[in-house]
């Protein structure tokens, strides 16, 4: 690989890149956004507030796709992996993680789900969780019926838009976004598990084999290892994207005001969905007995729950509001820099948030104020701006993003 595509394969190129785009914006040089610095302390105060009405405790859990697994207070993984023995469940909460969260990108104010054996109904983040939870525990991703509690290479390669249709309840009446995108991420994953055995296995090929990778010489590991092993491993999954000597880069896209002089000029890299992933990976390690460290290194997420909530709260402001009055591609130049500002916006949050808890002697990593926190405080104030409780700025999602 080369150096250049490597550099931007790292949660550090992240942080480095979007904090570069923040202070531009403090020096009022970004074309579409201005930022209110003097309200960050009243986003901290609404931050808090949601902290402390959902975890009264403060003890504040990862967050991770294992939140919406647990939708409506119901322990649906448990009875799931009762009997199998502990490298065995670590694997399949692999598999499990990594393909929700492949599943999870926007699905549309529209959408809903109905749990059979509960009647729930379930939307967004929460719907699509267990709607994958289940499409994994029907067999739907093996290729082996005698084993059907897996996802493997085979089974992911053979998936079809009518498989997943049906397993996320999509009609006419019930549209799910970028529907095709996901199906495609599914079948492009099981193609980068074959691709690459030294990460993946080869018999059967799997997402869950990652977890052998990653324990096979180490007592601890290291969460940026983990992100870097998700990103070379599954980066050939990501469609029609920026590439850099034929290393496809994923979440990264163009910038003008970011200037490097070299192969990454103009790039800002996310990871959004491989950040996510990495997160939902930890519980996993610990619960099989594995010491997870260096979960810091790793960024708040560039999705539109935070980057809506510092809309939202006045925090960032678009120069012209009418750039947004109608829905923007995930590559405009408007959605790079509003979630480049998200990232670096939320590392300056932070530390606000956690003193006003009380927290800040021994502050708790990034990505518990991420679940406490600023996702749903985003999904609070969005519910009472506007009705559906969509983002305040729309964003044409292809099902991989956001």
């Amino acid at each position: 690989m080369t150096t250049a595509a490597a550099a931007l394969l790292r949660a550090e190129a992240v942080r480095e890149r979007c904090h570069e785009l923040l202070d531009a914006c403090e020096r009022d040089a970004l074309a579409h956004f201005v930022l209110d610095a003097d309200r960050l302390a009243g986003a901290a105060d609404y931050v808090a507030g949601e902290v402390r009405r959902n975890y009264p405790s403060l003890q504040i859990p990862f967050h991770s796709r294992w939140r919406h697994f647990e939708a409506g207070g119901i322990d649906r993984i448990t009875p799931l992996l009762k009997g199998i023995d502990a490298p065995e469940r670590a694997r399949i909460r692999f598999d499990l993680a990594v393909t929700s969260v492949l599943l999870d990108a926007g699905a549309g104010a529209a959408w809903r789900w109905r749990e059979p054996d509960t009647g729930l109904q379930l939307a967004r983040s929460e719907g699509l969780g267990v709607a994958s939870l289940q499409l994994l525990a029907a067999g739907a991703l093996s290729s082996d019926p005698g084993q059907p509690l897996r996802a493997d290479a085979d089974g992911l390669a053979q998936v079809t838009e009518e498989t997943i249709a049906r397993a996320f309840q999509v009609d006419a009446d019930n549209p799910l976004t970028g529907l095709d995108g996901r199906v495609a991420l599914l079948r492009a994953l099981g193609h980068a598990l074959r691709a690459s055995p030294a990460w993946f296995g080869g018999a059967p090929a799997r997402p869950g084999h990652l977890f052998d990778h990653l324990i096979a010489e180490h007592t601890s590991v290291a969460l940026g290892d983990t992100l870097r092993a998700v990103l070379h491993g599954l980066g050939t999954i990501w469609p029609g994207r920026i590439a850099i000597d034929g290393i496809d880069l994923g979440d990264v896209w163009r910038h003008p005001a970011l200037v490097r002089g070299d192969a990454t000029d103009g790039l800002v890299p996310f990871h959004k969905l491989s950040q996510w992933l990495a997160y939902s990976l930890v519980e996993p390690m610990l619960e099989a007995g594995v010491e997870v460290t260096g979960v810091d290194t790793l960024t708040g997420l560039a999705e539109y729950r935070n980057g809506g909530l510092f809309v939202d709260l006045g925090v960032l402001a678009l120069r012209d509001p009418g750039a947004a009055a109608s829905p923007l591609t995930v590559d405009s130049e408007l959605v790079v820099e509003w979630r480049a500002l998200t990232v670096a916006l939320l590392d300056r949050l932070a530390p606000l948030v956690w003193e006003r808890l009380g927290l800040e002697a021994d502050p708790p990593p990034l990505v518990r104020m991420l679940e406490g926190g600023t996702w749903s405080a985003g999904r609070r104030i969005a519910a009472e701006r506007r009705p559906g409780g969509g983002p305040p700025i729309e964003v044409m999602s292809d099902g991989t993003v956001f």
